[in-house]
């Protein structure tokens, strides 16, 4: 199995999902890796402000740190190896990369869509 590991920015929590406005972008990350876990799937995950010590140990990130500065978080590693650095996989890439099918991470008003059993009024999410 694939091994997945983001080094992200400084955040005020783990996930960076607290506070008044949440970042979109850092509730889909967390929905999405949710979603992975229950379906047996790892992927760490790591903040700069609550484990340090996981961007030093790891020479890979520490020398991309080194060299281009927190500014280029959140880098991405597959088995190692930096394979996106500055922004977040897309679903896509999380399917493509961790040998997943697609519909596993399909938005949920897609799948409402899809679906002849639509929770939503009126047939329209």
């Amino acid at each position: 199995m694939k091994t997945m590991q983001i080094f992200e920015p400084a955040m005020c929590c783990p996930t960076g999902l607290c506070g008044v406005g949440v970042d979109p972008e850092l509730l889909r990350i967390s929905t999405v890796l949710d979603t992975l876990k229950k379906h047996g799937i790892t992927v760490d995950r790591f903040n700069l402000n609550s484990a340090p010590d996981e961007f030093v140990d790891n020479k890979v990130v520490n020398d991309f740190l080194n060299d281009k500065g927190a500014d280029c978080l959140p880098v991405i590693l597959l088995d190692g190896e930096i394979i996106l650095t500055g922004k977040y996989p897309t679903n896509a890439e999380f399917t493509e990369w961790m040998g997943v099918p697609a519909e596993l991470l399909e938005k949920p008003a897609e799948k409402a869509q899809q679906s002849d059993s639509c929770c939503c009024q009126e047939g329209c999410c």
